[in-house]
Order: structure tokens, then C-alpha cells, then sequence
């Protein structure tokens, strides 16, 4: 089975704690499915709880929970770590005095707002979402791969 690396990319965006994407091997295509759409299936609950596009959502995974070998998931917001994303951005700056104020700014309490707040204030912000799309990008490929998953 064949997969568009853009595709990857894109559900590894969307990755978040309240949502897993799924690979079908026999379809090749990913679906998202929130955690409210598989505590409706998991807590047996009525149609009137759940909003009318995961409904649906709920045959798929309904099938996604009865054959799990048939699916694969894709990297969730823990496998991805966007801190450690950052930290390698900050790192890899060739401005030693920008390379140690960016990097000291994401350690402690608050340290994605800092971080945010320094890439537009140093005008680096283009450089960092080139480097963090190079870093979903090789995420992908490395789950493709471990997956034994064409992508192109």
C-alpha cells in the first residue's frame, strides 16, 4: 500500500491529546478519529451526544476497534515532541548569541510561549517553521519506513 507523505504530514499536524489518526492498510487512507467518537462507542451512548460529522466516524472506528491489525497509528502529539523540535532549532542556529538566548528561553515554566514570543521577536520565524515542517517531514518518512509503507 501507497501513501502521500503530505497526507502523513498533514494528520501529524493534527495531532493532539484528544485525537489519533489511523492508517487502513487494505484502503490506504488515514482517518482522524477524536477520543469523544471512541468513548461513544466505548460507553454505548446515544446519537444525540455526538455532533453530526463524527457520526460518521463511529462505523470507522467501530472497525478500527474489531480489526486492529487492519490499521496502523500514526504518530500522536507524544511521539511527535515539539519541545524536543524546538530545542534542536535552537541549537542548530549559527548566531551563537541568538543560538544561547533561544535556547534559554524554552527551559522552565512557559517555555512554548517564550519561545514563540523570541522566534517573532528576532525575526526568525520563517526559519522555524521551515525547520519544524523538515522535522514532521523526516517523522513521517520514519514512520512510513518502520511501517514498511510506500510513500511518495
Amino acid at each position: 500500500m501507497k501513501v502521500k507523505l503530505d497526507d502523513v504530514i498533514e494528520q501529524i499536524l493534527f495531532a493532539s491529546e484528544s485525537n489519533q489518526s489511523y492508517f487502513n492498510k487494505n484502503t490506504g487512507e488515514i482517518h482522524l478519529i477524536p477520543d469523544e467518537v471512541e468513548s461513544f462507542i466505548e460507553f454505548k451512548m446515544e446519537d444525540d451526544f455526538i455532533p453530526e460529522w463524527e457520526k460518521e466516524l463511529i462505523p470507522i472506528a467501530k472497525d478500527i476497534q474489531s480489526n486492529p491489525d487492519n490499521y496502523i497509528p500514526l504518530p500522536n502529539k507524544y511521539d511527535i515532541n515539539e519541545y524536543s523540535i524546538m530545542e534542536k532549532f535552537c541549537i542548530s542556529l549559527d548566531n551563537e548569541e541568538l543560538r544561547e538566548i533561544m535556547y534559554s528561553s524554552i527551559k522552565g515554566k512557559g517555555a512554548f510561549q517564550r519561545f514563540k514570543s523570541n522566534i517573532h521577536n528576532y525575526g526568525i520565524t520563517d526559519e522555524w517553521y521551515k525547520f519544524k515542517d523538515e522535522a514532521l517531514k523526516e517523522i513521517a518518512i520514519e514512520w512510513c519506513e518502520y511501517n514498511s509503507i510506500e510513500y511518495y
